[in-house]
Parts: C-alpha cells; sequence; structure tokens
C-alpha cells in the first residue's frame, strides 16, 4: 500500500508475483505449440486451416458492414455472406478432415490467451479508487426515481429502509418531470449533509454536481438499470439497498467529475452515430429497429456529419463516432457494455475514435481490433469537438452549429465547438465499507511484456490505458 498525499491509500504493488510467471510461461509454451502444430501440418491441411479461418473472419465482417450500412437487397447479401462466412469454413473443415487441426489450434490458442491475460492480470499493479474515513451523515437528503431500473425502489423498500436510517427521502414523480439539481440546492439551503440517487446514471450526475459544488458527499445507490458509474465503484448492483449501509458504515472516495459543455457526467459522453439514434423518439420502444433504420445514413449517405477532435495537443479527424469517458476504460469493450473503469481519480478522460468508410476497413476492424486504423484509444485532459459535413452540404444538410450528443445516456444537443475536462477529486462519493468491490479487467494482451513476465526480465509498467 502507499500513502496518498491527501491521506488515502491506494494499492500499487503487484500481486501474484510467482503464480503470474507460471501462467506467463505456459501461456508462451501454448502459443509455441500452435505455431509446432502449424509447422507439422502444413503439409496435412495447417496452413489452409489458418488461411481458411481467416477468409472466414474478413468475409464475415465485410457481411456484417453491408448489413449495416445498406438497404434493400445489398443488406439481405450482407446477412446471408455473414452467416454463410462462418458456416463454409466449419463445413470445409469437416469436408476435408481438417477438423481435429483446426480444434486443435483453436484450444492451443486458446490456452494461451486465457494464461496470457490471467499473468498479466496478477503482475500488473493493482489500481483502485482512494479511500478515506468518512463520519456518519446526520441529515441526509435521498432523491427515488419509482421507474428507474424497472420498479427497484419499491421492490427493494428502499425508502423505508432509508427513512428508518434517518434519511429524508424525496420521491419523484413519473408524471411530472422534475429538476433533480434544484432540488439538491434546496436540500443543501436547508442543511442537507449528504446528498444521494437512487436513480439512472444521467441523475446521479446532476445531483452529484451539486453535492460537488458544496463540497458535500454523494450516495449513489444502484437502483438504474445499467448502473455503471455504481459498478465502477464497486457497489452491489444486485442489490441496490446494501449501498445504503454507506449511511452507517461508510468511506470515502475522492473522484473525478466530468463537464461537457458545462453538464456534468459521471460515465461517458457520445457523439456521432450512436448520439444521432438515441435522438430519436422511437429509440426508446425499438432500440434495434431504429439503429437499423437509420445506420445506412449515418454512415455512409450524403451530407453525413464527421467529427473532428481536438485531443489535448492532438487531433482527431472524419470521426463516425467518440466516446469521451470519465476516467478511461480498459478496453473498447464498453461499446458493447463490457468495459470497466478500474479506477476513477486519474484526473484524464478516455477517448475512443471508430472510423469505419467502408468494407475493407471493417475487415480490418475485424481482424486487427484495437491495432486497427480504424479504431482510435487514447487519453487526454480536455477534449473538444467540432463537425463536419460530406457529401451534400446544400439547403437541406445538416446544422453543424449544433450537434447530437448522449450524456450518460441522455439524449441532448450542444453547439459546436464542445468542450469535455475533468473536474480532478471534486466528488466525495459516500460508499460501504463493506461491498463486492471493483472487478480486476482483463488487460490488453502485449507478447513483450509477456515474454519478459515469463523469462525473468523485468516487466514494464503497465499503467496506461489497457491498465
Amino acid at each position: 500500500m502507499s500513502q496518498d498525499g491527501r491521506g488515502g491509500t491506494r494499492t500499487t504493488g503487484s500481486h501474484g508475483g510467482t503464480g503470474a510467471r507460471l501462467l506467463a510461461r505456459i501461456a508462451v509454451l501454448a502459443a509455441i505449440g500452435s505455431l509446432v502444430v502449424l509447422v507439422l501440418t502444413i503439409g496435412e491441411g495447417g496452413l489452409v486451416v489458418v488461411l481458411a479461418g481467416l477468409l472466414g473472419l474478413v468475409v464475415c465482417a465485410a457481411g456484417v458492414w453491408w448489413f449495416l450500412a445498406h438497404r434493400g437487397a445489398v443488406r439481405l447479401l450482407g446477412t446471408l455472406v455473414a452467416v454463410a462466412a462462418p458456416v463454409g469454413v466449419l463445413v470445409l473443415f469437416a469436408h476435408d478432415g481438417l477438423w481435429r487441426t483446426a480444434l486443435v489450434l483453436v484450444l492451443c490458442w486458446a490456452l494461451a490467451l486465457a494464461c496470457a491475460r490471467a499473468a498479466l492480470r496478477r503482475a500488473r499493479p493493482r489500481r483502485r479508487t482512494r479511500s478515506f474515513p468518512a463520519t456518519r451523515p446526520q441529515r441526509a437528503f435521498l432523491i427515488m426515481n419509482p421507474k428507474s431500473g424497472g420498479g427497484k425502489v419499491g421492490r427493494f423498500g428502499l425508502v423505508d429502509r432509508a427513512e428508518a436510517l434517518g434519511a429524508r427521502v424525496t420521491v419523484l414523480d413519473p408524471d411530472a418531470p422534475a429538476d433533480v439539481a434544484a432540488l439538491a440546492r434546496e436540500a443543501v439551503a436547508d442543511g442537507a449533509d449528504l446528498l444521494g440517487v437512487a436513480g439512472g446514471d444521467g441523475t446521479q450526475a446532476l445531483v452529484a454536481a451539486v453535492a460537488a459544488d458544496h463540497d458535500l458527499p454523494f450516495l449513489v445507490i444502484s437502483a438504474g438499470t445499467r448502473n455503471h458509474f455504481a459498478m465502477d465503484l464497486g457497489l452491489d448492483r444486485s442489490d441496490p439497498a446494501r449501498c445504503l449501509d454507506a449511511l452507517t458504515d461508510g468511506e470515502e472516495l475522492r473522484i473525478d467529475l466530468g463537464d461537457v459543455a458545462g453538464r456534468p457526467f459521471v460515465n461517458t459522453v457520445s457523439f456521432g452515430v450512436y448520439a444521432d439514434v438515441v435522438q430519436r423518439p422511437e429509440y426508446r420502444d425499438d432500440k434495434a429497429g431504429t439503429a437499423l433504420t437509420l445506420m445506412p445514413d449515418l454512415l455512409v449517405g450524403e451530407g453525413v456529419r464527421r467529427l473532428d477532435a481536438r485531443l489535448d495537443d492532438t487531433t482527431l479527424t472524419s470521426q463516425q463516432a467518440l466516446l469521451i469517458s470519465n476516467n478511461a476504460y480498459t478496453s473498447p469493450d464498453v461499446l458493447s457494455g463490457g468495459g470497466r473503469r478500474p479506477s476513477l481519480d486519474d484526473g484524464e478522460l478516455g477517448v475512443l475514435g471508430i472510423r469505419v468508410e467502408g468494407a475493407a476497413e471493417a475487415a480490418d476492424l475485424a481482424v486487427r481490433g484495437s491495432q486497427s486504423t480504424g479504431l482510435t484509444v487514447t487519453t487526454a485532459r480536455r477534449v473538444e469537438v467540432t463537425a463536419s459535413l460530406t457529401g451534400d452540404t446544400g439547403a437541406d444538410a445538416p446544422d453543424t452549429d449544433e450537434i447530437p450528443v448522449a450524456v450518460d445516456g441522455e439524449a441532448l444537443r450542444m453547439t459546436t465547438p464542445v468542450v469535455c475536462s475533468l473536474r480532478p477529486g471534486a466528488l466525495r462519493v459516500l460508499v460501504p465499507r463493506d461491498r463486492p468491490g471493483v472487478a480486476d479487467p482483463a488487460p490488453r494482451v502485449d507478447w513483450r511484456r509477456l515474454f519478459d513476465l515469463a523469462f525473468g526480465r523485468p516487466v514494464p509498467s503497465l499503467r496506461g490505458r489497457d491498465s
């Protein structure tokens, strides 16, 4: 453990050194084993297995692109190609008797990747948000949304439990939208010494900003649908009532608070394709159908909006989508909801940019992943986003002075340039001492680091976007 300059602690040492080295050696041996199998079976179709597998992946990715970026016959063709490519590869393996070779290669490589990730996870320093001693609040004020998360507030009896612990609770009226920030400010004026929310991340952010402005602790109750913020705080998402334990036995986390054009955010700000889709009223009732209907126009249509971004001293141009996060996610899995933020106090924005213009770029992304030229994963302290148009710029072209923005899932429109930044350590979050904690996310596989670990050389620092 190391002592933080503000009095908190965070673990910085690595863990599982011996086990990490053993796993690294197994990973290297498994990778070498897959190469040996390939060399020994070249004359018996080993090379065909590899080439057919890669070709199937490329063709499948191209089919997915045609499915997303086009309509009518081309979309149907894309569907058939995306399904037929992997099926064709399996049929080829079965017909030519190559399935045993393919199975051995897949198992060896799967073992290599699993052990590599486990070794790098064990060897790297654990990074956790700093914690501080906390005093028990005497006049806690909580806002609860009864509709959030499909009715978790009522299902878990959160109002009664909070009031039994001495908190004052305001339950929102689902039929009368309320200004939650104004409610929080009124509570502060009445002497509240803690603010909290049982609701979605968008509501959490608005009240969190009021708490940060008045240097008050903030309580997150995981009563939303996905609870990304609660997850990265290490809270129990399956039982939101456990979050209330912080009122009697809690500790504080000092975390960063995001800001986009003066509006707070706790998770992400999205620009581009996703932000355009969520603007549509029909999206809430039919997410998949709305996205498929709009995708062709958003990806390849005339007059398509493209995004430019200034990241500190560097520039990204013509991006189809940008995702800015309050601290960096460990991988692009954030796009599918699988990303994790191991800490929330690093003082940097995570930046994920996507630019895929055709089937070739889609295939490159499928094969090379985070190394693809179509994907940018980095960090910055300040991001300034502007928009440009491609194709038709006539009278019917969209106005680039105002662009769609999704802030913690809330659909908004903002005038360009849109500036994203962080308020480092601005938010004091009260969490229970007894909580599940943050899962140690799987790191990106770096074979150079893995060889260093396996053969006894010092392991380079894993701090960065994959740590």
